[in-house]
């Protein structure tokens, strides 16, 4: 199963009708997670009129949003659309708007909340995420060799190696292609390189 989050935090400012609203994105696994990076914005716009948000979980299928005193779907509605539309989940987005003196209407609300959480979330990098096998290989160094080209034909990623008597790696595979990675390699050895799956892993693709 693979789904699609963000990478890395990030932050977007978008300025309307001298309003200044900055948008800030990050990954996070739990609610407890989220509301912390909310909070941790909070802190450092505790000056700003607003600081709407909105998060999107795996965990319990929880979709939160806030318009922090802004008039009722303006913002934090804007905000998790805009979440939802990017197609991610383990996201939390935060908008801090300093009010620069002219009103926006529901329209304009809408529009700049939503220009912010978009920037955030695109600066923040949008991936897929995977789920993967540990596959430990133990090879003689001969065998080594064969076994470069079939780790770089199924986009193996080597996590670790260690090089002595014998070669030993532990390699992340999609778990869909693990099974297959291990028969190609047990028939391109004759058998001579032990494979077995040591663990699991969540990563981007």
């Amino acid at each position: 199963m693979s789904y699609k989050t963000v990478k890395n935090q990030s932050s977007f400012t978008f300025t309307e009708k001298k309003s200044e609203f900055i948008g800030y994105c990050a990954p996070v696994r739990t609610e407890a997670e989220a509301v912390a990076f909310v909070n941790s914005i909070k802190k450092k716009h505790s000056d700003a009129r607003h600081n709407v948000y909105a998060y999107v979980l795996q965990e319990g299928f929880a979709q939160r949003f806030s318009d922090d005193g802004e008039p009722h779907g303006t913002a934090g509605m804007p905000v998790l659309d805009s979440i939802r539309k990017a197609g991610v989940t383990d996201v939390a987005v935060v908008v801090t708007r300093y009010f620069g003196g002219i009103l926006l209407g529901t329209g304009g609300l809408v529009r700049a909340y939503t220009a912010a959480a978009v920037g955030a979330l695109k600066e923040a990098g949008i991936a897929e995420v995977g789920e993967f096998s540990l596959i430990r290989l133990k090879a003689n160094y001969s065998d080594y060799q064969k076994l470069m080209p079939l780790i770089s034909a199924t986009n193996a990623r080597i996590e670790e190696s260690d090089f002595a008597t014998d070669v030993f790696l532990t390699v992340m595979v999609r778990q869909e292609q693990a099974q297959s990675f291990m028969a190609d390699i047990t028939e391109s050895t004759n058998g001579r390189v032990a494979s077995e799956i040591v663990g699991t892993k969540t990563d981007f693709i």
